[in-house]
């Protein structure tokens, strides 16, 4: 299985992050980890929220990318 993010803005929009983004992941354990790492980079480029994907079905989300105040 792959597992995937899919980058949104607020409305649910599709944004390219360029080479920010990353396809494909081997494990839901290595695309947790990769956001993890990457997420506030990935704000500073448009994107709002993300879904986690199993072979293309909905693992879970949006979730956002924004701190909670």
């Amino acid at each position: 299985m792959t597992w995937t993010w899919r980058l949104e803005d607020t409305e649910g929009n599709p944004v390219d992050a360029g080479e920010l983004a990353r396809s494909e992941f081997p494990s839901q354990s290595d695309a947790e980890s990769w956001i993890g790492e990457i997420w506030r980079d990935l704000v500073q480029t448009g994107v709002d929220q993300v879904t986690l994907l199993e072979a293309g079905r909905e693992v879970y989300g949006p979730m956002s990318l924004h701190p909670q105040e």
